[in-house]
């Protein structure tokens, strides 16, 4: 804006020039220390300049004086031409802190309300969350009011169903209902103080006793079902009372006296009913009972009859499986099979050693046991029920087996029971069902001393064995030998897997007592030659025996193929003396002599010529005869071409002794022509070598 001032206001005018003079009243100025500043202010420009000039300070200071009061004036000039915005600036400013003061009135009403409100929203905030309380602790109390109502009420449907209804799957969902009820007035202590209880408690009893009665008569019909003629059991109570497990346990938990009338119904029914399928079907296997031996057949008793009253012995097809296993361990590969139907297997004329049966039997108990203890565990949630109730079969069970077993002289056949019942216990184990395991022990805890004492009778029949009556003029293999190596190998085959040292122990006196026996019959032969060749024939069929049994012969074995070994030598050798006796003593006396010592009797041509001339004669005859001797003396034809070859073999050695005897005596080349060459020698075994 702009405008002109009135007056100009001048300052100097006022104030006029100023000037500075030395005051020389002044008291006495000191100088000290002028000379440290001045050199502090040597360095100084401004007042190195005015130094150099040679200005006084006076008049330097009067000049700095006139400048400033200068600029004072200017400042105020200018402040003058401002004075106008100055005094409305101020108006404006006035009129601001009048505008401020009305918006803090303002403001300050507003903070007051605003308190009073804050003070007001507190209230409601403490009332609200007093209300939330109130109606949680509201709903909560009606929750557990509802549920008391809900667990206490009996509703007018359940006590038409437990009355009047059928026992069917509502029923039982109904029964649950009622039992949560029961346990709720029992169980909790609060509700014994209610008024509704009073109320309610008497008609939940009377519906207690109406569903314990109702669900009594239920089951006993039910078990009375167990009890008609070829009722399949397993199927009843896996599609019937498995569907009704819940009554049992209602009763368990509120008719206590009831359930053990029930229970003690099922353990009676079932008891009864399994002895009597059992007794059945022991009734029914006994009918295809093939005896197998009797006391009388043991290993060292004599076959024929003896004596005018004697009776005469069954044919040998029933009496072949006494001694050999034969195809009864097929038995053994079908242990898991399913038991016998008695009428079928009746139907057609079969006849079973009486392991087959024992196995059956035991089959059918097995499964007949697993089904039971599954079904007791489940219905009744009582293992103990199941040993209760198979009292009955057991003891059915027993008394056919104790009956038969002290007239078992059957070696084989107890061996197959014990191995029978080995296998069940593992089939039992893996099933994990630990109900028969004492009886299965017991079971095989009489097997074994049966099987030993039958055992000790045909060790007994070796060991006092008439000698007279069991021998034979024959050098074939004797029928007590052949008995002793089926016997043995049957054993052996049943003890591969199993390894039972004490049978083995066993088998290994049976072994000593026949080697005895055997020596005993190889006596009577009145030639030393028939005896080696019984023996020979004996050793032979008894490896050939247990070799059949597989490759475990072990020690046995083993030992028989010993004794084959040194008899077949001693055959030889006998066979060789009885064609070629002077050949063989002149060449274990004479053919290791030097023939050009002084210090013996020489040997000389006419000693041999006999021997050289008469092997030359005769010697293809002479082998002839030893391949038809060895043929009708050795019923195992093998056999006896290996100990053809071994002798023909032991004539050349002896033959090439002689020969080489010859070449050392003087004169001896006078003999070639009546000695047979050895190439001829062993054409001739090459020819009998080819029949085998």
């Amino acid at each position: 804006m702009d405008y002109t001032p009135r007056n100009v206001f001048d300052l100097g005018a006022f104030v006029g020039d100023l000037t500075l003079e030395e005051d020389t009243s002044s008291d006495e100025i000191s100088l000290e220390g002028l000379e440290q500043e001045l050199q502090g202010c040597k360095n100084d420009d401004v007042v190195a300049n005015i130094l150099s000039k040679g200005t006084t300070l006076r008049d330097y200071t009067k000049g700095v004086e006139n400048n400033l009061r200068q600029a004072e004036l200017d400042s105020i000039q200018d402040y003058i031409k401002e004075s106008d915005n100055l005094v409305s600036l101020h108006d404006q400013i006035r009129d601001c802190d009048s505008i401020l003061s009305q918006m803090e009135t303002l403001l300050s009403g507003f903070q007051a309300e605003i308190g009073s409100i804050s003070s007001d929203i507190k209230i409601l905030q403490e009332k609200s969350m007093d209300m939330g309380l109130k109606l949680k602790n509201r709903k909560v109390a009606e929750s557990k009011l509802a549920k008391f109502v809900e667990d206490i009420i009996v509703p007018p449907r359940m006590i038409d169903i437990i009355v009047d209804g059928e026992v069917n799957e509502e029923y039982l969902r109904t029964l649950e209902i009622l039992s949560k009820k029961l346990k709720f007035i029992e169980v909790d202590p609060l509700v014994n103080g209610s008024k509704a209880l009073k109320d309610v408690q008497p008609e939940l009893e009377k519906l207690r006793l109406k569903a314990v009665s109702k669900v009594f008569e239920f089951i006993v019909q039910k078990l009375h079902a167990l009890r008609k003629p070829k009722t399949n059991i397993q199927i009843l109570q896996q599609s019937v009372l498995l569907k009704y497990k819940y009554v049992i346990s209602f009763l368990m938990e509120h008719g206590k006296e009831i359930y053990t009338e029930v229970r003690g119904a099922y353990i009676d029914t079932m008891n009864k009913v399994l002895s009597a399928h059992f007794r059945a079907y022991i009734q029914a296997l006994e009918k295809l009972q093939l005896d197998i031996a009797t006391s009388s057949d043991l290993i060292g008793v004599e076959t024929r009859s003896s004596g005018l009253f004697s009776r005469p012995r069954e044919p040998l097809k029933n009496k072949s499986a006494v001694f050999a296993l034969g195809e009864r361990s097929n038995i053994l590969k079908e242990i898991d099979q399913p038991a016998l139907i008695p009428h079928i297997a009746e139907a057609s004329s079969q006849k079973y050693p009486y392991e087959v049966l024992f196995r059956s039997l035991h089959k059918l108990l097995m499964d007949t046991a697993t089904s039971e203890y599954l079904f007791c565990d489940d219905f009744f949630g009582e293992e103990s029920i199941f040993y209760e109730i198979f009292a009955g079969p057991l003891a059915v069970v027993d008394e056919h087996f104790n009956s038969r077993l002290p007239n078992c002289y059957d070696a084989i056949g107890l061996m197959l029971m014990i191995r029978i019942i080995h296998q069940h216990q593992l089939i039992m184990s893996r099933r994990r069902i630990p109900c028969l395991d004492s009886y299965l022990d017991k079971v095989n805890i009489s097997l074994w001393p049966r099987f030993k004492m039958v055992f000790d009778l045909h060790l007994g029949s070796l060991r006092n064995a008439n000698v007279k009556t069991l021998w034979e003029d024959d050098v074939h293999p004797h029928y007590v030998m052949r008995r002793y190596a089926e016997f043995t190998a049957s054993l052996i085959h049943l003890n591969v897997e199993y390894g039972d040292g004490q049978l083995e122990l066993n088998l290994e006196r049976l072994r000593m007592a026949v080697d005895d026996l055997l020596i005993k019959l190889a006596k009577t032969f009145a030639k030393p030659k028939q005896q080696i060749v019984f023996l020979v024939n004996n050793y032979d069929m008894t490896i050939s025996v247990l070799k059949e049994a597989g490759p475990e012969g072990g020690k046995i074995q083993m030992h028989f193929e010993e004794l084959l070994k040194s008899n077949t030598a001693l055959f030889v050798e006998e066979l060789l003396l009885e064609h070629f006796s002077d050949l063989i003593k002149f060449v274990k006396t004479r053919a290791s002599e030097d023939p050009n010592s002084s210090s013996e009797k020489p040997i000389t041509i006419a000693e041999v010529e006999t021997i050289v001339k008469d092997f030359a004669s005769r010697w293809k005859a002479a082998i002839e005869l030893m391949h038809k001797d060895v043929i009708t003396s050795f019923s195992n034809f093998l056999c006896g071409m290996e100990i053809l070859r071994a002798a023909l073999t032991q004539l050349l050695l002896y033959y090439t002794r002689l020969s080489d005897c010859i070449k050392r005596i003087a004169g001896g080349s006078a003999l070639n022509k009546d000695l047979v060459s050895i190439s001829s020698i062993m054409y001739e075994i090459r020819k009998y070598s080819r029949t085998f």
